[in-house]
């Protein structure tokens, strides 16, 4: 099941999982004012997207967007990893599903460790502003970067990427 909150509230959460901290840890080095990584995604416009290496198979996409109406976003799962994604600046909708309600559409697994399902509308809706992170597993499908109100807005975020098993 996928997790919502502050850093502190995961934090707490998740104190025996070492790998999932160190990606707490780096989200909030991109939330830290003065920090390396919140200068670059606040000199970053839109349409930028970067890896950063964390290291032991950890590893961040720092990326900058405009946020979209609902009916372009995409339902996606991944198999390889966890998604520790929080939003840095701007605020967005991300939808949440069971995997196993939904059917695919296209399997890039395991080269791009990404799958697609058809458009469902049977979810669960998460704002996430600055400073809120969502934890998403293997078995939570996911639909993101959608706008708030209907109109896109500038969203800079950090999407960290856990090993499943590390």
């Amino acid at each position: 099941m996928a997790l919502l909150g502050s850093l502190s509230t995961l934090r707490a959460q998740l104190a025996a999982t070492p790998t999932l901290l160190v990606a707490l840890d780096y989200v909030a080095e991109c939330l830290r004012e003065g920090s390396e990584p919140r200068a670059r995604l606040s000199a970053a416009v839109a349409g930028y997207n970067a890896r950063v290496e964390l290291g032991g198979g950890v590893f961040a996409i720092e990326q900058v967007y405009l946020t979209k109406p609902r009916a372009a976003g995409r339902w996606e799962t991944h198999v390889a990893h966890i998604d520790v994604q929080a939003v840095i600046a701007g605020e967005e909708f991300m939808e949440t599903a069971d995997r196993a309600r939904l059917t695919a559409d296209e399997d890039r697994t395991p080269g791009q460790d990404v799958i697609f399902y058809k458009p469902f509308d049977q979810s669960s809706v998460l704002r996430l502003g600055a400073g809120v992170a969502a934890i998403y597993f293997p078995t939570d499908a996911h639909l993101g970067s959608i706008a708030v109100g209907g109109t896109p807005s500038l969203v800079r975020k950090t999407v960290v990427k856990v090993p499943v098993g590390a």
